[in-house]
């Protein structure tokens, strides 16, 4: 299965800048071996107000425990608020390689 995740992180007031470029450096190393193992497909950052850290991602998993168990794995999570949205396909996806 393949979900949409909408990431809100919201950095604890009192955070340093230290903790904040370690906390970044070991999500950007969690996500790495996400997409290596296949649950993180693709990231994005949309429009951000002043301040705002977003992200938008497609993940996939065998259900919503498997992408539950991987999205709990990412250290960001601890700051973060994400949104779900379980992806069927579309019979008329490009993407599903038919003329």
């Amino acid at each position: 299965m393949e979900f949409f995740v909408d990431m809100v992180t919201t950095v604890p007031d009192g955070t340093t800048p230290e903790e904040v470029a370690a906390m970044r450096e070991r999500e950007a190393a969690r996500a790495a071996e996400l997409a290596h193992e296949g649950s993180l497909r693709r990231l994005w950052w949309p429009p951000l107000a002043e301040g705002e850290w977003r992200s938008w991602g497609i993940f996939s998993a065998s259900d919503a425990s498997a992408l539950e168990e991987a999205l709990a794995s990412m250290p960001l999570r601890a700051w973060r608020r994400d949104t779900v949205t379980p992806l069927t396909p579309h019979p008329n996806d490009p993407g599903l390689g038919r003329p």
